[in-house]
């Protein structure tokens, strides 16, 4: 009797947490089954705990199976499959699948990445110093993290990628001056969702600070409880490879080449692919692929590009269809500071700058110089994400502000 009794429990307690660590971050399981964020942050939080008890639950199955006879040989084999699964598949996927480049990435000359790279295809780019870095989406999609012992210009930038929400995001990767030892786990709301594993804390991916520092009160927060607790997002912006290769000649480009090891190189090759498929439906259909929403919003078509940005607790969007038939140039105001959004034909860039000149600016090009004096990029870009993204992190954002107006622009581009 006591033995069917630790069979029984050893095999609802292994199965029920395998269940929920499949459901919470089995990735592609999130395709058939919604996810709730508390639910997906718990896990996070206490993954190697959870599978700790998880796995001694069916190891006391499997003792009191073989030790005491309990239960029948058919219900444990079935245990052990389903086991295998719900705790393989996500652990695997996970930490070997979408394991990162935080400090081991290879950039090459651009010669090189003509090979491997279109001259159409998006990018990317981070600068520093006259040092500047390609990231193409392509590439940088699986491995979702690039960065390297040398820098960028000296400065300790590295690249992270969320392609569930077209966004490439430069942060310098410390808080407190701390450097976070950072891994992808997850995503919820169409966003990765990384973790600090030396605190074993989760950082939205979109906001860049640490789930604990998140302010719970507020509906969409564009600031945590304490905005000197997050990494500090460095300037960051998209562009074609051919203009890149135009505006910096001597640039690097981040290639994902393939892994040496045959396994890893087969693993890596069924995650490219999943993924491409997915993200080529993301990229199409109007219906985020995994829809683990929390809100809507209407007033863009989902899957529209928006350069968005944050100053303070404001949030402004722009389309670059806007910015276009505004004659490449938008001067606004967020959060009581002028930026200027520019679009540049020559490098097919879009940018927002800084302008403290106090005079409207007529003209910017892609380096900032502007008809009043050079300009500084906002480095709170968030460059080229889904519409439906940006609104449900920054719900309470404005589109296509034009001067110091805080409410939306009429007539913005559908």
């Amino acid at each position: 009797m006591i033995g069917l009794l630790f069979f029984a429990l050893g095999l609802i307690t292994s199965l029920g947490i395998g269940f929920v660590y499949f459901r919470d971050l089995g990735d592609v399981s999130q395709m058939l089954l919604k996810v709730k964020r508390e639910n997906m942050v718990r896990f996070i939080r206490n993954e190697y705990r959870l599978i700790g008890i998880g796995l001694g639950g069916f190891a006391a199955a499997t003792l009191a199976h073989f030790l005491l006879g309990a239960g029948p040989f058919w219900l444990w084999l079935i245990a052990a499959v389903l086991t295998l699964l719900l705790y393989g598949f996500p652990y695997v996927w996970v930490h070997l699948g979408l394991r990162n480049q935080l400090n081991d990435a290879q950039y090459f000359p651009i010669e090189e990445a003509r090979k491997h790279v279109g001259p159409t295809a998006p990018v990317v780019v981070i600068e520093n110093n006259g040092q500047a870095r390609a990231h193409p989406d392509a590439q940088i999609m699986r491995p979702h993290l690039a960065g390297n012992v040398d820098g960028l210009g000296g400065e300790d930038v590295v690249m992270t990628y969320c392609a569930m929400a077209n966004l490439g995001q430069g942060y310098i990767p410390r808080i407190e001056g701390r450097r976070l030892n950072l891994e992808v786990l997850a995503q919820h709301g169409n966003n990765l969702i990384l973790r600090d594993n030396d605190m074993g804390e989760p950082i939205q991916h979109i906001y860049g600070f640490r789930e604990a520092d998140r302010d719970p009160n507020s509906d969409g927060p564009a600031c945590p409880l304490r905005p000197e607790a997050q990494m500090e997002p460095w300037p960051t912006f998209r562009m074609t490879f051919r203009g890149f290769q135009k505006a910096y000649p001597d640039g690097e480009v981040f290639l994902n080449k393939p892994s040496p090891n045959p396994f890893l190189r087969l693993l890596d090759m069924m995650t490219e692919i999943t993924f491409g498929w997915g993200i080529g439906r993301q990229h199409q259909e109007d219906a985020p692929v995994m829809d683990n929403m929390d809100r809507s919003d209407d007033r863009l078509p989902n899957k529209t590009y928006v350069w968005g940005i944050t100053i303070g607790k404001d949030a402004v969007c722009w389309t670059d269809d806007f910015i276009v038939e505004n004659e490449w140039i938008v001067n606004s105001n967020v959060g009581g500071r002028d930026v200027v959004v520019s679009l540049d034909p020559k490098y097919e860039s879009l940018g927002v700058w800084y302008n403290d000149f106090g005079q409207p600016v007529s003209h910017c090009d892609f380096w900032g110089h502007s008809d009043q004096g050079q300009l500084k990029r906002v480095e709170t870009l968030r460059a080229g994400a889904f519409w439906h993204v940006w609104s449900e992190f920054f719900p309470n954002t404005d589109i296509n502000r034009v001067g110091s107006g805080s409410m939306a622009t009429e007539g913005a581009v559908e």
